[in-house]
């Protein structure tokens, strides 16, 4: 069932025709613009053809003038050139104001621009709107990330935050949390001291670049008040519940109140939203609103605070669709797409790629925890009941859960299911299964499977296995980067991966022919992303 938008009008949505990923001009749906915040393949071309396999023609900038790695910034001048050129005759753009403002995600961390210069990029969605009063326009914004340490920032933040980066995560959170409820005697000592050993130049530089960053988001509320942007939603980056990321999300909660959910949200997450953005696309062309029913595995479920975020996952979740266009609804008979999440009991989220010091053995070892046959046979009940089912694989963060993948394969079901997440952080897989989920039962069967081997090769290959054993080897270097900074290594390391991969989706995958000629290539030269090519 489906709630439509227009229902006073009477109008029928047509069927989705078939399409296929390659990004052309697709079904003829409609043409959607999208300026993703660099060119990770997670951030650009894998979240672009979720609404392709959906029918859409989805246009991306060059390259070239995207963000293209740690110190490679992309060209905010030329994107909005590019924009302005784009988007005469499109359905709707989805544009990452990271991207337009900064030159990317990490840029936006990194950066050393004036804020009149910042106040002058902003100012040009203005211009946008003005030169396309029709046009949707949907942007996706960031709060600044608070790393645990220098080792968590993976040299995506200033080169400072390496000596200094655990002390001023220890510091915010402390902040954070007298702010909101005060501390102990204890805890006002820590607090001194880790502001005390971090330089004052180093906490001039820090504070000063996040007031400029949320200066900016506070205009882009602004804008949207004033009807500039029709939907704006602010992302708060690898987070914690107790973190300057999180301080500063309540200050932008209370710079938009009067806004109403469906123009503007603040929520955990970032990489998932260019994708989310697409749905809402989608659906609002389409005049619909989907509804979608969420269960939760074994014990904790719902209230699992999951690692990298402040909120409740069911909180997220239901931000989440909301951001989709979608709508959450009680019962799975009135659903139109089930959303499976796959939490630990105990509410914790592990790490896919940790090996456990006491024993050597990796954490994340493929072995039923207790609740895997449960989940499976939740999967294959609602399967069986001719639903649409997508599972958001978060029991571990940055790849999937080998027991659970296992298991599904030992089943039938890695493709009787329409839409699976379980990659980077937890809500950077729920937000994403959402927005695929949500247009699954919209496509052809062959696109949904296109889009799923995908996941598999990129969440549960890649990710939670051969990213892991590539780590073992790596740690025998001298060098302590290499693996966030491979350089003359990189040759011998992405030989190695495909071997491993390629060994993979022979064991573990149906024998497409396509993947016969599968190759690995690291895009961003290091170890956390790849992209596949077949």
């Amino acid at each position: 069932m489906k709630i439509k938008a227009m229902m006073l009008s009477g109008l029928l949505i047509t069927a989705l025709q078939a399409c296929s990923l390659s990004g052309a001009a697709a079904a003829g749906k409609g043409r959607l613009v999208f300026i993703p915040h660099d060119n990770r393949p997670i951030s650009c071309e894998d979240t672009a053809d979720v609404a392709r396999a959906a029918g859409y023609e989805v246009v991306i900038p060059p390259q070239e003038l995207l963000s293209g790695g740690v110190d490679k910034p992309g060209d905010p001048d030329k994107l909005w050139q590019w924009a302005k050129e784009n988007v005469r005759g499109a359905d709707a753009a989805m544009f990452s104001s990271d991207s337009m403002v900064y030159g990317g995600l990490v840029p936006s961390r990194k950066h050393e621009l004036e804020e009149q210069t910042l106040a002058a990029r902003v100012q040009e969605f203005a211009q946008l709107r003005q030169e396309n009063p029709r046009l949707k326009l949907y942007v996706f914004d960031s709060i600044m990330r608070t790393p645990k340490s220098g080792m968590y920032s993976g040299n995506a933040e200033p080169a400072y935050y390496q000596p200094y980066g655990a002390d001023i995560f220890q510091y915010s959170a402390l902040a954070d949390k007298k702010s909101l409820q005060g501390l102990t005697a204890e805890e006002e000592q820590a607090m001194a001291q880790h502001e005390q050993a971090v330089p004052q130049e180093v906490w001039q530089d820090w504070r000063a670049r996040r007031a400029k960053n949320v200066k900016v988001s506070e205009q882009l509320v602004d804008l949207t008040r004033q009807g500039v942007i029709d939907y704006l939603v602010v992302g708060k980056d690898d987070n914690a519940p107790y973190s300057q990321t999180h301080h500063e999300g309540l200050l932008l909660e209370d710079y938009g109140k009067g806004l109403p959910d469906t123009r503007y949200q603040v929520l955990a997450g970032i990489d998932e939203f260019g994708a989310l953005l697409l749905s809402r696309a989608v659906n609002d062309a389409e005049k619909e609103i989907p509804f979608i029913y969420v269960q939760y595995n074994k014990g904790k479920g719902a209230d699992t605070v999951p690692g990298y975020s402040d909120t409740r996952i069911d909180a997220t979740i239901r931000a989440s669709v909301r951001t989709a266009g979608g709508l959450v609804v009680n019962t799975p008979e009135r659903a139109d797409f089930v959303l499976l999440v796959n939490t630990n009991e105990d509410g914790r989220t592990g790490e896919a790629n940790l090996v456990t010091a006491a024993k050597g053995n990796l954490a994340n070892n493929g072995v039923d925890r207790g609740t895997t046959k449960y989940f499976t046979q939740q999967v294959n009940d609602y399967v069986a009941a001719g639903k649409v089912v997508g599972i958001a694989d978060i029991a571990f963060a940055n790849g999937a859960d080998n027991a659970l993948l296992k298991s599904l394969q030992a089943g039938g079901l890695l493709y009787k299911i329409r839409a699976y997440a379980g990659w980077n952080t937890p809500t950077n897989s729920t937000g994403f299964v959402i927005a695929t989920g949500l247009l699954s039962g919209r496509m052809p069967d062959d696109a949904c499977d296109n889009l799923l081997t995908k996941r598999y090769l990129d969440d549960w290959g890649y990710q939670a296995n051969v990213r892991t054993k590539m780590a073992a080897s790596i740690a025998g270097f001298r060098r302590w980067d290499v693996y966030s900074n491979m350089g003359s290594y990189e040759t011998g390391i992405v030989n190695r991966i495909n071997t491993l991969m390629r060994e993979f989706a022979v064991k573990n995958l149906p024998p497409y022919a396509a993947l016969e000629n599968l190759r690995v290539t690291l895009p961003w030269h290091r170890m956390f992303e790849a992209k596949f090519n077949y």
